[in-house]
């Protein structure tokens, strides 16, 4: 009898440091997720690229070649991007569409995938195809990534959208703990 109450009181040790860490690693992500600072999500957005073609009757530009667009202290690659606007006057943007080696930075954090969509109405990125957050040693790879500007909050799952390499769409991560 003394066995099993030692197996257990093991078990229970085991599941509550298990939760810790979870609980840990969690916080710890969502603390990661604040530190990469606000985004002057209302700022001016500013392009460039190899070719820019601009479609009036379709109200888009089309951008391609090693295009680089900066938004305060976020930056987008890709080798295509397009951008829907409406033009009441002025030109106001509406969404942006980024394919091929997509990399989103912010702060320290870095994104990548192999596709990108930034609705400016919503202030929401969301990457697909095979997609890795990192922040230093820290890391979370999955399926889709969305990046909520407004709250600076990033959240990965293992929705389709793109292969992670991980069996049932899991999402895996990697993070770092103090040296005490």
């Amino acid at each position: 009898m003394k066995r099993s109450k030692t197996w257990l009181s093991q078990s229970w040790r085991s599941a509550l440091a298990g939760f810790a860490v979870t609980a840990i690693a969690f916080a710890g992500w969502q603390q990661l997720a604040a530190q990469a600072g606000p985004t002057n999500v209302s700022g001016p957005v500013d392009v460039s690229a190899d070719r820019i073609e601009l479609q009036d009757r379709q109200d888009r530009v089309v951008m391609t070649g090693n295009v680089a667009i900066r938004q305060g202290n976020l930056n987008l690659q890709a080798a295509r991007v397009t951008l829907a606007f409406t033009d009441a006057g002025r030109l106001e943007l509406q969404r942006l569409d980024a394919t091929g080696g997509v990399v989103v930075t912010r702060g320290n954090e870095v994104a990548r995938g192999a596709v990108a969509v930034y609705d400016f109405n919503r202030k929401l990125i969301t990457m697909s195809g095979g997609v890795a957050l990192r922040r230093g040693a820290d890391s979370l790879d999955g399926g889709r990534l969305v990046i909520d500007l407004r709250t600076g909050i990033s959240s990965v799952d293992g929705r389709a959208g793109g292969t992670t390499g991980r069996p049932g769409g899991r999402v895996s991560g990697t993070f770092t703990v103090p040296n005490n």
